[in-house]
């Protein structure tokens, strides 16, 4: 949870309503807060933090629907974890059907109340607030519902009511820009994720090895120091690493023996056929693939294909994937080949420290393998 501003914090006991200068200092420093976050997480628990404040609630529930199961949900309530409703009942099911706001002096004098929160989680609710949040073509996408009024007449007012479909108008069109930012972002990896799958399927390669692939790389990147952020980037993209083998013959992929010369040439062209594919791509995810696909065969001793770049020239995320590939080819069955021992696949990664793999990352390997081992029994084929 973000750390609140103590001039704006509610004290536990009751209190004045805020002044104009303070209510425009709330507005101020949320909707600055929200308008620069792209985490759903974040904006739902900003709003619920500034729904509260400007009204002076106890608790601050941010819901939305989730139409594959006709139900209202919230994970951002304060003093309690998920709940989730039929859509259309109680107060906020009101609210979300007909889109009309709601000001209530006694929860429990009014028919729609749902009771069963109360008894659920151990809190009373009195007074209670229930504002609509609109999308920019007007559909209703969520609402917010304030709970228990803190200044000593300990209701809820017209002015409150305003106060918060104002603070609905803003951060309802923000929740709808984070929610479709979110979509992208997932739709990205879901494609990602497929093609990947479609690469490694030219060569009789399994699902598997692009889910162990991933999770090595995050592994890697987050003992190298990684941010959780630039991890969670690599480890989306990484099964795309040999998404040019699309464009490799099958006489050449499925090749039960060694490949000739010609055949070997043919095969490296995979790594500029990848990064062909995905380099005009104005996405961030689509644009690091296509990084991992050009340099996951390159090698620190400048050795490597397609461009025999050496050491740090070579991008952190190709030298990562190269560790992870390569782990986990030697270790699986291949038409080519058996999978190796565990024992002879570690002496390997000492001889080609410094040589084939950066020697800080081989490292980092060596002290994660219980955890990427775990991955390998997990994700077995």
């Amino acid at each position: 949870m973000h750390k609140k501003n103590d001039a704006a914090s509610i004290p536990s006991a009751a209190v004045n309503e805020r002044t104009p200068e303070q209510l425009l200092r709330i507005i101020f420093e949320y909707t600055a807060k929200i308008g620069s976050e792209r985490s759903l997480h974040s904006v739902l628990l900003l709003m619920a933090d500034m729904g509260r404040e400007m009204i002076l609630a106890d608790r601050c529930t941010v819901w939305l629907i989730d139409h594959t199961r006709d139900e209202l949900f919230t994970t951002i309530a304060h003093g309690v974890n998920e709940i989730r409703i039929p859509l259309g009942t109680g107060f906020v099911g009101h609210t979300v059907v007909t889109g009309e706001p709601l000001l209530i002096d006694d929860a429990y004098s009014d028919v729609r109340h749902n009771a069963e929160n109360d008894r659920r989680t151990g809190y009373r609710t009195k007074s209670i607030i229930t504002v609509p949040f609109v999308g920019n073509d007007g559909t209703i996408i969520g609402a917010y519902q304030a709970i228990n009024k803190l200044t000593p007449n300990a209701v809820f007012t017209e002015h409150d009511l305003e106060q918060l479909k104002l603070a609905a108008s803003y951060a309802g069109k923000s929740l709808e820009s984070v929610m479709l930012h979110e979509e992208i972002m997932a739709t990205q990896r879901e494609i990602i994720f497929v093609m990947g799958q479609i690469g490694e399927s030219r060569s009789k390669e399994t699902g598997n090895h692009v889910k162990r692939v991933a999770e090595y790389s995050y592994i890697l990147a987050r003992g190298y120091g990684l941010s959780i952020h630039e991890a969670e980037q690599l480890k989306m993209v990484s099964p795309m690493h040999d998404i040019g083998k699309v464009a490799i013959p099958d006489a050449i992929l499925n090749k039960p023996g060694k490949l000739t010369e010609e055949e070997f040439n043919n095969m490296k062209t995979h790594t500029d056929i990848g990064y062909n594919l995905l380099k005009s791509s104005s996405r961030e995810l689509i644009k690091t693939a296509a990084i991992v696909a050009h340099q996951h065969h390159e090698k620190w001793n400048g050795t490597g294909y397609p461009r025999g770049i050496s050491g740090e020239d070579i991008h952190l995320y190709g030298r990562i994937t190269a560790i992870a590939d390569v782990f986990d080819a030697l270790g699986s069955e291949r038409v080519y080949k058996k999978a190796w021992e565990l024992d002879r696949i570690l002496a390997l990664f000492e001889e080609e420290r410094g040589r084939h793999f950066d020697p800080d990352l081989v490292d980092v390997f060596m002290d994660n393998l219980p955890q990427i081992l775990e991955v390998r029994e997990n994700y077995v084929d």
